[in-house]
């Protein structure tokens, strides 16, 4: 369940929110266009949105919070006109990995919604079934399943 927070929801309103706790590194993807982008991921990855914070303008989004394959993804629109942040850049220097447990599966999922295949799914030599995916918001995928046995 995605719950949606306004710029007037209190510090005690979003503490009860039932959202799983975020350790680790989480990575948080600068977009255009974060609600659609969070629709893709929702079909491409079988993302859950918990958490969303639209904006002022009724068309970007400041935060989203997304759960996929057990980990968490915070997403937001750029707002350089705030002060804060920057013009959008397309990501090449990063990729998101996801190790799965078929990626054949999860591979087409993506593919069908919309995903470019950089590199089809190939049984590497460090023991992974691997493929690499760019998905229509500029952000680069890797999905990995260790091959049994």
């Amino acid at each position: 369940m995605s719950v949606t927070a306004t710029m007037e929801t209190t510090a005690g309103e979003l503490a009860a929110i039932d959202m799983p706790p975020m350790t680790g590194v989480t990575p948080h993807l600068n977009l255009v266009g974060a609600s659609d982008a969070s629709a893709f991921y929702q079909q491409a990855f079988g993302a859950r949105e918990t958490f969303r914070l639209p904006a002022d303008d009724g068309k970007r989004l400041m935060h989203c919070a997304l759960v996929i394959n057990g980990g968490n993804l915070m997403i937001c629109d750029c707002f350089p006109e705030m002060g804060h942040g920057f013009e959008h850049q397309p990501s090449a220097s990063f990729t998101m990995h996801l190790q799965v447990d078929d990626i054949e599966a999860w591979f087409q999922r993506a593919v069908d919604a919309g995903a470019q295949v950089l590199q089809p799914i190939e049984d590497m030599f460090w023991g992974d079934r691997y493929a690499r995916l760019l998905d229509p918001y500029g952000v680069h995928w890797a999905l990995g399943q260790t091959k049994a046995g």
